[in-house]
C-alpha cells in the first residue's frame, strides 16, 4: 500500500508539474524574421513570466495545413493574412477572442478595428500590414526600369536572375494586374492568362523559380539574384544595410496591401497566456518596438508616437496616397478559391 501511495503521489507531483509548465508556456506559430526572436520572448518573459517558444512558417497556405495536421491543439498563437481569414474561420480552426483579457485593443486604429473578414475583432487583432513589391539590385537594374513589372514579365528586358514569389494569391495578383485585370478576379479567362504570363515568365533563362517567405530577398542581398519579389518590411531590412546597391519599389501597375494579426487557434493549450501576449504586443511602445524592428507599418495608432522617423518618411514602409492608390487588399474567394488554386497548380507544373 506504501509503495502505491508513493508512486500516485509522484504521479500527482509529475502531472502538477506538466499543468504549471503549461501554464507557463506560449506557443507561437509565426512567419520567419517576422520579430527579434531572441529578445521579444525574453522581454514577454520578465513582465509576465510566460516562456516563449517559436516555430516559423514561411505561407499561410502552411500554416493552416498544419493547424489541419494537429496544430490547433499545439498552438497558443498564430499570425494569418487576412485573404485567409474567413477559410479558418469558416473551418472554425479559431476562437474568438476574450476582449475582457485585451484591453489594449483600444489601441488599433479604426479602420483595424471593422475589417471585412472579422468586424469588431472578434477573432483577431491586427499585427502588421505592408505591401508586396520589388526588391533589386541597383546595380543590375535601374530604378526607371523597376517600376514596372515588365522588368520581369516582358522577355524584352533582361533583369539578370530574379525570383518570383511563392505565394498563390500575390503571384498571381500581380500577373493579374499587370495584364489590366481584376487582382481578385475569377474569370477563368483572366486567370488562364495569368497562369500563362507565369508559365512563360518562368521558363525563362533568368528566372530562377519561385521563393517563398524571405528567402527571394536574402539571395537578393547574397547576390545570387537581381531582383525579386518580396514583402516590404523584409526588404527595408536588408535595404538599411546596403542603401547604395538595394532598393525597393511596388511597380506601377500595382500590388498587394495585406494585413496579418493575432488569432488563438480552437483548441490552444494556453489561452490564457495567449490573451496576454495579444495585450502586450497592443502596447503602445512594444508595438512601436515591433515595428522599429521589422519595418512592416503597426496598426496600433496609439504606437505611431514611439515609431522611427525614417520609416515613417520612407514610402517602402508607409506607402504615399498615389502608391496606396494602385494597392488592392487580397479578398477570399469562397467557392470560387478552387479556380485560383487549379490556375496555380498549372503554373506550379508546367
Amino acid at each position: 500500500m506504501r509503495r502505491l501511495f508513493l508512486l500516485m503521489m509522484v504521479f500527482c507531483i509529475a502531472c502538477m508539474g506538466t499543468a504549471w509548465a503549461a501554464e507557463n508556456e506560449l506557443k507561437i506559430f509565426i512567419w520567419s524574421e517576422y520579430m527579434d526572436e531572441e529578445n521579444m520572448p525574453k522581454e514577454f518573459e520578465a513582465a509576465t513570466g510566460i516562456k516563449v517558444r517559436l516555430d516559423l512558417y514561411e505561407s499561410n497556405e502552411e500554416m493552416m495545413a498544419k493547424l489541419q495536421a494537429g496544430g490547433v491543439s499545439q498552438y497558443d498563437i498564430v499570425v494569418p493574412s487576412d485573404y485567409i481569414m474567413p477559410s479558418l474561420i469558416n473551418l472554425k480552426l479559431l476562437q474568438p477572442l476574450d476582449h475582457s483579457k485585451i484591453p489594449n485593443l483600444k489601441n488599433l486604429g479604426a479602420k483595424f478595428k471593422e475589417t471585412s473578414f472579422d468586424p469588431g475583432n472578434k477573432y483577431a487583432a491586427g499585427w502588421q500590414w505592408g505591401t508586396v513589391g520589388l526588391m533589386y539590385n541597383r546595380q543590375k537594374i535601374k530604378d526607371a526600369d523597376a517600376k514596372t513589372w515588365a522588368i520581369l514579365f516582358d522577355p524584352a528586358h533582361d533583369p539578370g536572375p530574379f525570383y518570383l514569389i511563392d505565394s498563390v494569391r500575390e503571384m498571381m495578383g500581380i500577373a493579374l494586374l499587370y495584364l489590366g485585370y481584376d487582382f481578385n478576379s475569377t474569370n477563368p479567362k483572366e486567370l488562364k492568362a495569368a497562369a500563362d504570363l507565369l508559365i512563360q515568365t518562368k521558363k525563362r533563362p533568368s528566372c530562377l523559380g519561385f521563393k517563398g517567405g524571405v528567402g527571394g530577398k536574402n539571395d537578393v542581398v547574397a547576390g545570387v539574384a537581381s531582383a525579386a519579389i518580396v514583402y516590404n518590411g523584409d526588404a527595408i531590412q536588408a535595404i538599411g544595410e546596403d542603401p547604395q546597391n538595394l532598393s525597393f519599389v511596388v511597380p506601377k501597375e500595382g500590388s498587394e496591401i495585406w494585413l496579418d494579426s493575432l488569432c488563438i487557434p480552437a483548441q490552444a493549450p494556453n489561452p490564457d497566456a495567449a490573451h496576454k501576449w495579444i495585450n502586450w504586443i497592443l502596447d503602445p511602445k512594444v508595438g512601436a518596438g515591433l515595428s522599429n524592428y521589422n519595418h512592416f507599418a503597426t496598426p496600433n495608432e496609439a504606437a505611431m508616437p514611439f515609431l522611427l522617423k525614417e520609416d515613417l518618411e520612407n514610402p517602402g514602409v508607409w506607402p504615399t496616397p498615389e502608391i496606396m492608390q494602385t494597392l488592392v487588399f487580397t479578398k477570399d474567394l469562397g467557392k470560387d478559391n478552387r479556380l485560383m488554386d487549379e490556375a496555380w497548380t498549372m503554373v506550379k507544373s508546367h
